[in-house]
Formats: structure tokens, sequence, C-alpha cells
């Protein structure tokens, strides 16, 4: 049978496709179609012949729900909320996102003062009920929303996380007064503390639900008329796969379903070939994505932004900046040169895919160097074009008044600046030395830079691994099922006992234990972990703190905060510790794809399919250039060397090694020497 993984893109849509039978993989791009992602969708699984009927696994990462927010484009939202509190969307926590922009202006909200109603009830921070719910005004307030034309309601009571009844009894008078109205309440969104958050969390959530549940609605029927017998699974941006329905229903968690997937990917491959500490670097079309994984983990998480917009789902930590492929290069302010974050896109994309851009970007200035001129059509589609490229740069380097190649060797030197930065703010600024890790590069312009990001960061080595240039959408193949719980449970350590903690966590693990029961998984295909927000009395924000099985005492998870703190801040003190949140993470485990493995009777020449001048630091250097495929294993090669692949490139430049380890990845080491001189 067929897996098939599925990430949609800025730029392209990657596929990835696994026999199980064969143990056979295949990739393909197809250029996304912003205005409706599922023809890329098609277009992908039509690009490998893929027969659906023969599909036992699907999963899909999708950018729809973050589009979505960020261009604003989601449901006509209505809220009903406790009385006194209509302006908790619109206050916010009054504080300034910009420090020093003094023309700085708050992001508009995703609801109109006027469609925020008010209904009579309330509940304490302990769960009691202060006011009943008023039956006749929840009724009234839907009617009056049904008036103003809203397509989408949002519930948010007070102190719901602590009692959700009054919002569950709310939802049904809804539904029951406006039946088909797309709703959803607080305590099902995010059942936290901290009102705003939640409120804006579930706000997101119901704005965004009836263009993202019509997406994988329409998908899923299109699927099936073709053949797909399966549910398809969506990726979360906490690194589990979900039931599509589950998704549509809550698709507030799915806004890094695509960078998630490349994480997760990252980590199982790390783990097979022995090593832990990597930093990811995903770099697409429209951004860069860096993850830092200590110890073959990722850290969670929830304290997200959205185009201006809380959003605190629980999330992989990814950081993200807008350099890719597409990053326009322009005059920025004062007459300075910039790249990002305005993008090329899909359509008309770089001035090199002939599609009308004339505007140069990352990858013109890459053509430009003749680093970037694939010998296979980028997508199966787009034929470099070199003069468009040449065109593009010339006339940026015009009104710059230097020539095309120190144009091009500008704007790559910033894009890469940018993305090292992207890298130091989740290691060098929490005191994390990145040279003690190795740098894990993919996605379609990746491993054309990894080298040069490499070299900035002073790190010695850097793993690219098979499938690169989809690796995001082969990570998705190896997610397994993921069902998250929590409640706010805020307490002083030294106030509670170990019985206490645990009766708290019981309930939530059982809960999650049983729906993957109900998916399918049996009892020794689960595997459960906790994990609690803490932090010192006083402080205003949590830090996740895994807690180990089984807990002993209390003292062993003061212990981990403490550890936890000072890994993150280089320090702990010795204060009281608080609780306020605890976690559940519960994973229904999968089988993971088995990629063939490489052939060492191969001759490294044949691999060799053509050669050229590119452009390195102010000279021409005579490049060869290898098919990747055709690389026997444990190959070594000196730069200045590009492999091909169908979906990237890998650039090894001068004084950098590389090694075809049997794993299929590439392994690039910086010479020696280099390295010292640069120490």
């Amino acid at each position: 049978m067929l897996w098939v993984g599925i990430d949609v893109g800025g730029t392209f849509t990657d596929i990835v496709v696994y026999d199980d039978k064969s143990g056979t993989v295949s990739a393909g791009k197809s250029p996304s179609t912003p205005s409706e992602p599922s023809d890329g969708v098609v277009n992908a699984l039509m690009q490998l012949s893929v027969d659906l009927t023969e599909v036992s696994i699907f999963r899909h990462g999708a950018t729809v729900a973050t589009n979505t927010a960020l261009e604003r484009k989601g449901a006509e939202l209505g809220v009903i909320t406790t009385q006194g509190f209509r302006d908790v969307l619109i206050i916010g926590r009054g504080n300034r996102t910009k420090l020093y922009d003094i023309k700085a202006v708050r992001p508009a909200g995703l609801v109109k003062r006027s469609r925020v109603l008010e209904v009579p009830e309330r509940a304490g921070p302990d769960g009691k009920i202060i006011t009943s719910i008023d039956e006749a005004a929840v009724i009234a307030a839907t009617r009056h929303l049904r008036e103003l034309g809203v397509e989408a309601i949002a519930v948010c009571f007070l102190h719901s996380y602590a009692n959700p009844e009054p919002e569950r009894e709310a939802v049904k008078l809804v539904e029951r007064t406006w039946p088909g109205i797309p709703v959803c309440n607080s305590a099902e969104v995010l059942s936290e503390h901290r009102e705003y958050e939640r409120f804006s969390t579930t706000a997101l959530n119901a704005y965004i639900a009836p263009r993202m549940s019509g997406y994988l609605n329409d998908l899923a029927a299109n699927l099936s008329a073709q053949g797909l017998t399966v549910k398809p699974e969506v990726m979360s941006s906490s690194g589990g796969s979900w039931p599509l329905s589950e998704m549509a229903r809550l698709p507030v968690n799915s806004m890094l379903s695509g960078p998630a997937g490349g994480v997760t990917g990252a980590v199982e491959f790390a783990r097979t070939i022995g090593i832990n500490d990597i930093v990811t670097y995903d770099m697409g079309g429209t951004s860069t994505d860096t993850c830092l994984i200590r110890n073959g983990r990722y850290a969670l998480t929830n304290d997200g932004m959205l185009g201006g917009l809380p959003n605190r789902a629980p999330a992989i930590e990814i950081n993200t900046v807008g350099a890719g492929g597409g990053s326009l290069a322009y005059l920025g302010d004062g007459g300075f040169l910039s790249v990002g974050p305005r993008s090329a896109g899909a359509r008309p994309g770089p001035a090199c895919y002939g599609h009308g851009g004339t505007e140069p970007t990352v990858t013109d200035a890459n053509v430009v160097l003749a680093r970037l001129r694939p010998i296979q059509p980028l997508g199966g589609e787009i034929q470099i074009n070199v003069e468009a490229a040449n065109q593009a740069v010339d006339r940026l380097a015009n009104v710059l008044e230097i020539d095309r190649m120190k144009t091009a060797e500008g704007i790559i030197q910033i894009a890469i600046t940018r993305m090292t930065v992207a890298i130091k703010e989740i290691s060098v600024m929490r005191g994390i030395d990145p040279r003690d890790f190795s740098l894990f590069a993919f996605g379609g312009a990746g491993p054309l830079h990894a080298a040069l990001i490499a070299e900035e960061l002073d790190m010695a080595r850097v793993i690219i691994p098979p499938l690169s240039g989809v690796f995001s959408a082969y990570g998705l193949l190896v997610a397994d099922r993921r069902r998250d719980h929590s409640i706010t449970w805020q307490r002083e350590l030294m106030d509670i006992s170990l019985t206490d903690l645990q009766d708290r966590l019981k309930p939530m693990r059982d809960a999650a234990r049983l729906e993957l029961l109900n998916d399918g998984f049996p009892e020794d295909r689960i595997r459960i972990e906790h994990s609690a927000d803490m932090r010192y009395r006083g402080q205003a924000f949590e830090l996740s703190v895994p807690l180990a099985q089984p807990i002993q005492n209390l003292e062993q998870v003061e212990q981990a905060f403490r550890q936890v703190y000072e890994e993150r801040y280089t320090h702990a003190d010795e204060g009281a510790v608080e609780l306020v949140s605890l976690r559940i993470a519960a994973y229904g485990l999968t089988d993971k794809p088995q990629l063939p493995p490489l052939e060492k009777s191969r001759d490294i020449e044949a691999a060799l399919i053509g050669q050229r001048a590119c452009h390195f630091t102010g000279a021409n250097l005579e490049t060869k250039i290898y098919q990747r495929e055709k690389l026997p294993a444990g190959a070594r090669l000196t730069g200045p060397v590009l492999i091909e692949e169908n979906g990237s490139i890998t650039l090894v430049p001068p004084d950098f090694n590389l090694e075809h380890h049997p794993s299929g990845a590439l392994i690039l080491t910086r010479d020696e020497t280099e390295q010292k001189d640069s120490r």
C-alpha cells in the first residue's frame, strides 16, 4: 500500500509517496495555487500518478489556516461574552509590541466591537457559579448577531477553564436558536487561564474555521471521489497528526502544520544516525523556519503570535523569518539594500521563473552566480530563465552603482545574515552555543545556503537528509498521532501533595488514552508524557517542564523546573516555585517509512552530470555538478561542488568537504584549518 504526505507551502506543494511493500520512495513538487490550495494538492498527486485506491495513509500539512488569518480573509465574527468583559479582545494586554516605534499601530482585531455582545453570567476562579447564565439573553444575542450578518460565533466566558458548563450551555442555545452556524467555545479551544489569550485564541479559531473546514471537507470529498478509502490526517502545530474532522473543528492547532512536519522528520532521521543535538534550518520560497533540538527533543510553546494576535494553542517552538528563495531584494529606508520579508510568492515568483516577475529575489541572485541552474525543471514545470534573472539584478545594480555579481553576492549575504539571526535567537541569545550542534538543512532552498549559514555561525557539520527538497512532506509520514490536554491549576508547589498532583493528571491521561484507543491504537502503541508550566513565585510567565515517569516526589518536580530554568536563562534561583498548568501529550505510535539503502557499487564518475564556473567571493571557480541519486555510499568530495536532486540543490563551497553517509544524508564539514582560524 502507499503512504502519501503532502505539504502545501507558500511557493510549492511538496509530495512524498512511500510504498510499504517495495520500500520505494517517490517525490515531487508542484507550484502552489494560493487561490485554491486543493488544486496544488491534486496537481501533485497527478504528477506522481498516485492511485488513491492503493493509499493506506494520507497525511497533509496545510497553510490555509495561517494564510486566512494573515490575509484577514476569515469569517465575519461575532462573540458572546460575560457581562462587563466586552472589551477584553480590544484592550488586550495594553502593552506596546514595538517599544521603539512611536508610530506603531496595534493590529486590527478580528471582531468589531459592535459584534461583541454581553450576557449575564459569572463563575469565579474556583469554578463556583456566582451568577447563573441568562438563557434568554443568549438567545437574544444570537438573534442579534444573525441580524448583523455574522458567519461564525465564539463563546468566551470568564473563568471557563475552571467550569466549562456555562459555555457549553450557551453553545447549545446558540445552535438551537441558529442551526448550522459555526460556533466554538473557549473551554474547548483552550482550557487555560488568562482571559485575553484564551478569548483571542478562541476568536481566531472561530474566524478561520469556516474556510479551513470548507477546504478540508471539500478536499476529503474530492479525494474520496477519486478512490481514497482512508480518512486523511492533518499535521498539528505540536508535531503530531490529527483526524481531519478534529482539525476542521479546531484549526487554530494547524498554524505551523508544514514546518512542524519538517521538525518531526528531522528528529526521527537524526535519531537513526545517532545525532541528538541539531538546529533545523528549513528554507522555502517564502520564509525560513528554525528550531533547536536538544537531546533529541524539541520544545513546545504556548506563547505563539500570528499577525500580531496571540495564539496559545500548543506548537513546536519554531522561529520564523521572512527570508526565502522568493524574498525580494530592494532599497529600503535610507537607500540601503534590504532582502525580505516581502516575497514574490508562487505568482509571479522570481524573475527567473518566467511568470512576469521583474524584481530580483534570492533565487535570482543564485542564478546570476551560476549556483542555481538545475538541469531538471523546478516543480516539473519551471525552466530557469537566466537572462530574466540577470536583468532583474541589473536593475538593482544600476541603482546601487555596482556590478551585477557584487549585487547578487550582496543579496545572498543579507539573506544569510537574516537567517543567521533567526538561529542566534534560539541559541546564542539563550546562552546556547550553536557550535555544539549540527545544522540540519532542508527545504527547497535550504541545502543551497546551509554551508554559508554554518560558516557564519562557525558550525562544524551540516546534515542534508534524503528528500531534502520535500523533507517536510516526508516528516508527515513519520509523525505519530497526538492528543494534547491541559488544565490550569495554580498552586505553590509546597502547598500540594504528590497525591494531589496525580489526581489532577489522571483524568487527562485517561481521556487521552481513550481517544487513542478509539482511534484504533492498541495499548502497547500508546505513549503518554506529562509536563507542567511552572515559574518562580512573583513571575508573570512560565516555562514548560517535562515530568519524569513515574513521578517519585515533589522534590523531583522542583529540581526539574530549576534545571529547565537554568538551561534557558543560564542560572537558577532559590525562590519558591509555583505550578500554573498541567499538560498531557499522548502519542499513538505509528510505523515509520524505511528509506531504501544506498548502493556502494556505483561509480562516482557516473554521478557527474556537468561542470560550470560559479561565482564565489569575487572569483569564478570551476564547479563540478553531481546527481545525488547516483552518488555511491561513502563518496567523498571537496568543494566547490553542486549536488542536484529533485527539489533542491546542495552547495558545497570552497573549503568544505562532503561525505555521502550510508543513511543517504550528505554530511558537509568545514576544512579543519578554516575552523581553527575562525576560532
